[in-house]
């Protein structure tokens, strides 16, 4: 373990232990199990979107709450009614056909229908949320309501996971009336859907209030009871330090918490809190190479990276057996049609590094320890979301990243950026950055598509971190996409994995984890199978 490890994995048990020490006995409250009529749940989140509804995954955990979706994904990664009672394709599977639900109303009173749930369709395409755009588009036509309870979704080319990636939250069905009639900012913090909460208020930087729809008839068919929310409100905090949350949860001044640092899993487990933690498919946490312009552009530097990181080290060292170690840059663990020879391409070999450098021009001739090649340094920028797409476990382990990498000669520059200055765009463009970190959550290997896709200038794919535009890559993905059968589906995304390790596109470092830790006092909160959220409405306090 290098000195960077040693040092941090002391801190974090020293934060362990103070924390045991100060917390309200350091041990979770009995419960009779006998449930209250009503009440408030506590949850501290971590993050605060600028919206509940949209094309980030921290806007779908809330948007889960208050819009239903047509679809939903079960426990065992089954599609299942919500919203739709039932759907067929045609045989060319160009044509959807979906059936509603009978009696579901909008919490505006208006009712819910196929053209309102078409509306919403053309809403997303047209700017309404950008995830939801990019997973359909390529695809979609069109959609219109047959009749009143009968929507018709017309394709260009067959899709057949479509009812698949609909169960993801940022598909929530609005209020046609709403979308049309209010302004952005209203439809931005309050929402309007069919779903078992709505938004009662918002304290930015505090809390948004969610209150139980009275009226809600509409549960998916994976729900655990019929009829409203158990509970009257969710008072959904945002508190960014994780220290803080689980302190919170510990006191017992709130019910159940996100995102539990790795160093604090143990102390909570054997305190008799509950914990969940879901792995989520799609893209990992991975490090993907700018091939535009850079030292990267040659693939033998990026094989050298590779070669120069015990990434699973690092990830245990501060994962502390919670995080799980990825190699595979493609897709995560979780993931169907996943390759283990891809996650397996690179491992530790400072050896290959030290020869891939050196064969492609790159030598240390000052001694200094960074390798340089015509007078200039191989020194790479890495900017990440600090507190957003990565939390205080993946800096560390980028910092571990970073002082691996520099005993082969790489140096890497860390650049944190505030939310503010990360999703304006600012480390977007091919001349801003050597490295791209992050994730995208799916249910499904079709997120290759998003994230591969070849950017031309009438179809830019800002998604495409690598800057890489290659036929035979999109072939693969393609075909994956458009396969019924599930075997030759994976088959074709599993040549397109390990199509991207063996020209060193991206390495994975470790998958991304929705964790929860909730006090025995409540009851039934269970995280949604698409993405891995907290979900509140069959959830209950006890006395």
């Amino acid at each position: 373990m290098t000195r960077h490890l040693r040092t941090f994995a002391a801190t974090a048990t020293t934060l362990a232990g103070a924390l045991a020490l100060t917390a309200c006995s350091g041990s979770a409250g009995a419960s009779t199990g006998e449930r209250v009529d009503g009440g408030t749940i506590v949850y501290a989140h971590q993050q605060e979107p600028a919206c509940v509804f949209g094309g980030w995954i921290e806007q779908a955990y809330l948007s889960y709450q208050v819009l239903d979706n047509l679809t939903s994904l079960d426990e065992d990664s089954n599609v299942v009614p919500w919203l739709a009672e039932e759907w067929e394709t045609s045989e060319d599977g160009l044509t959807w056909t979906f059936t509603l639900k009978e009696g579901v109303e909008f919490t505006d009173g208006t009712p819910l229908t196929a053209e309102a749930v078409a509306y919403n369709f053309d809403h997303w395409l047209n700017g309404g949320n950008s995830t939801a755009a990019v997973w359909l588009g390529g695809y979609y036509e069109s959609a219109e309501a047959l009749d009143e309870l009968t929507l018709q979704v017309n394709l260009s080319q067959p899709y057949p996971n479509l009812a698949q990636n609909l169960t993801q939250a940022y598909f929530g069905i609005q209020s046609q009336e709403a979308l049309e009639t209010r302004t952005e900012a209203e439809n931005c913090e309050q929402p309007i859907g069919s779903g078992a909460f709505t938004v009662q208020e918002w304290n930015r930087g505090q809390n948004i209030v969610l209150a139980r729809n009275d009226d809600y008839t509409s549960p998916p068919a994976n729900a655990l009871h019929e009829g409203p929310a158990y509970v009257e409100k969710v008072d959904w905090r945002f508190v960014p330090d994780g220290t803080t949350r689980v302190a919170s949860l510990q006191s017992g001044q709130a019910n159940a918490i996100y995102d539990v640092p790795a160093v604090q899993w143990e102390t909570l487990d054997t305190s008799g809190f509950q914990l969940e933690k879901y792995i989520t498919p799609g893209r990992p946490q991975q490090i993907s190479f700018n091939t535009s312009q850079g030292p990267f552009t040659d693939e033998r530097v990026r094989q050298a990276f590779a070669y120069a990181l015990d990434r699973e080290e690092i990830v245990d060292t501060i994962g502390r057996g919670v995080i799980p170690y990825e190699g595979n840059g493609g897709v995560s663990q979780a993931t169907p049609g996943y390759s283990t020879a891809a996650a397996e391409k690179y491992s530790y070999d400072p050896d290959a590094a030290a020869e891939l450098l050196d064969a492609a021009g790159w030598t240390d001739a000052d001694g200094d320890g960074i390798r340089e090649k015509d007078g200039a340094p191989l020194t790479v920028r890495l900017p990440y979301g600090a507190g957003s797409i990565i939390n205080a476990d993946g800096a560390a382990i980028l910092h571990g990243v970073k002082e691996q990498a520099a005993a082969s000669g790489f140096d890497v520059e860390l650049i944190p950026s505030p939310i503010s200055e990360y999703f304006s765009g600012k480390y977007s463009t091919a001349d801003s950055y050597d490295l791209s970190v992050g994730y995208w959550t799916s249910v499904n290997a079709g997120i290759l598509w998003i994230n591969w896709r070849p950017s031309t200038e009438e179809n830019p794919n800002f998604s495409n971190s690598a800057f890489y535009n290659d036929d035979t890559l999109a072939g693969f993905i393609t075909k994956g996409n458009s396969e019924t059968d599930v075997d030759a589906q994976n088959a074709a995304y599993i040549e397109a994995q390990d199509y991207i390790a063996e020209h060193a596109l991206s390495i994975g470092i470790y998958d991304r984890l929705s964790t929860l830790a909730v006090s025995p006092q409540l009851k039934d909160v269970w995280q949604e199978h698409a993405q891995g959220g907290p979900t509140f409405y069959d959830a209950y306090l006890t006395k």
